[in-house]
């Protein structure tokens, strides 16, 4: 799949990771209904593998669907062999170079400037920042852009819609949203209420769409 037209495109990559599996389908079948077609499951949560394979099932080939939390080459592996379109690190672990050699893209996790260089070298496709907060939030990724202009930046770890909005504005490509969009929905939770989250969210893509467009 083409992750980085994919970014650009969504903006929006939904995050799941939760207790219970069934509950997990669930939450990314609720999001792909409201319009939220980039989600990545996390391999930290029970039984993620399977959830991928059955949501890939449920969905077909239309709907951009990676598996997160890849740490190993073993985890890359069996991402692809579950269905991942794409692969999520938290870091530049031997998931990145594995990954690559099965020719999935992958998002691949930095902070600083160092692991941004080393993450191209690897071949990944695009960056997330993580945790992006704690690095320091929008601000910090306008310092990245004077160095590195044009970067594709995910930024990911505490994005509210608030801070969806800034970075958004601030020249990320997309930003990754985990427990203020997916709340207990994928524990067994409010389905509902996460509809009612992913519909603001979107709304939040779309405000920054039309605002870059005026410009």
């Amino acid at each position: 799949m083409d992750l980085l037209n994919a970014l650009r495109s969504h903006r929006l990559l939904a995050i799941v990771r939760g207790s219970d599996p069934d509950a997990s389908l669930s939450a990314v079948l609720a999001l792909v209904d409201e319009g939220v077609h980039l989600i990545e499951v996390s391999l930290s949560g029970r039984d993620a593998l399977d959830v991928i394979s059955r949501a890939r099932e449920a969905l077909g080939p239309g709907v951009a669907l990676g598996a997160g939390t890849v740490l190993s080459a073993q985890d890359a592996r069996a991402a692809h062999r579950a269905g991942a379109g794409f692969v999520v690190t938290p870091g530049l672990g031997d998931g990145v170079r594995a990954a690559r050699d099965l020719d999935l893209p992958v998002l691949a996790g930095v902070m600083t400037p160092t692991e941004i260089i080393a993450a191209g070298a690897l071949g990944a496709t695009a960056l997330k920042l993580f945790p992006a907060a704690d690095a320091g939030g929008p601000g910090y990724l306008k310092a990245l852009s004077g160095p590195f202009p044009g970067l594709p930046v995910v930024p990911v770890g505490g994005v509210d819609a608030e801070a969806a909005r800034a970075y958004l504005a601030g020249g990320a490509v997309a930003v990754g949203v985990g427990s203020p969009l997916l709340g207990d929905a994928a524990d067994g939770g409010d389905l509902a209420a996460l509809r009612t989250r992913a519909r603001a969210f979107l709304d939040v893509v779309r405000e920054s769409a039309a605002s870059r467009a005026a410009r």
